[in-house]
């Protein structure tokens, strides 16, 4: 089944509409004040009506408490919640049951024993996500252009499907496929023409190279249906 592709940090119509005509499978809503690409709620509400069930829905947040994604979940009606913080598997646990949603859990990946906390995040997430870690100085932890090592990925064990961020573009996604086997990838920076501005036709090269690269069977470990 084909891999996903997750365009995040959508914050026009444009942009919006570019990642669904393109084919993206989930598109990304981030509540998270100090990035270039947060949305209050209202501007999320008006966005997310747009899909109308042509992509699933993701909204991203980091250690948000419980008020915050009652708004965000009345505003956009996720199909996927995606924790970027430093949530413990309890705090997953708990956000499924109150939700009934699907959570993905990203880890932040600089070295080998980075992967140490997989397995009781696996245990809990639906999916994780695996994206370079921040700089100490950083004020977020995604959406910064970083890459890591793809090699840590080749032979990591998970019990679910897991996808792969951090510095990925049109350029280099077929080739991090290829390296990782990644059931999906997702990116920000790396269709934008600047922080927090996104770029349509870098969204569709984007895209574009992606399914191109699971055409030439790249990616072939864990792929799975969107959670829609």
């Amino acid at each position: 089944m084909p891999v996903l592709v997750k365009i995040c940090g959508l914050n026009t119509d444009a942009a919006l509409d570019a990642a669904l005509q393109s084919g993206a499978d989930l598109v990304g809503f981030v509540f998270f004040s100090p990035s270039p690409r947060h949305l209050d709620f209202a501007a999320a509400a008006t966005l997310a009506a747009r899909v109308n069930g042509r992509a699933g829905k993701v909204a991203l947040s980091v250690d948000a408490d419980d008020a915050a994604f009652d708004a965000m979940v009345a505003a956009i009606r996720p199909d996927m919640l995606q924790l970027h913080g430093k949530e413990p598997p309890a705090r997953v646990s708990e956000l499924k049951a109150r939700f009934g949603l699907p959570v993905m859990k990203a880890i932040p990946v600089e070295t080998a024993a980075d992967l140490s906390a997989v397995a009781a995040y696996a245990a809990v997430a639906d999916r994780i996500i695996f994206d370079a870690r921040a700089p100490r100085a950083a004020t977020r932890p995604g959406g910064l252009g970083k890459s890591f090592d793809w090699h840590l990925l080749e032979h990591v064990e998970s019990r679910v499907p897991f996808l792969l961020s951090g510095g990925l573009d049109a350029g280099n996604v077929g080739e991090a496929l290829r390296i990782t086997r990644a059931s999906g990838v997702d990116v920000s920076s790396g269709v934008e023409r600047a922080p927090g501005e996104k770029d349509p036709e870098k969204i569709r090269a984007f895209v574009a190279a992606a399914r191109g690269a699971i055409r030439n069977g790249e990616a072939r470990r864990g792929a799975v249906a969107a959670d829609t």
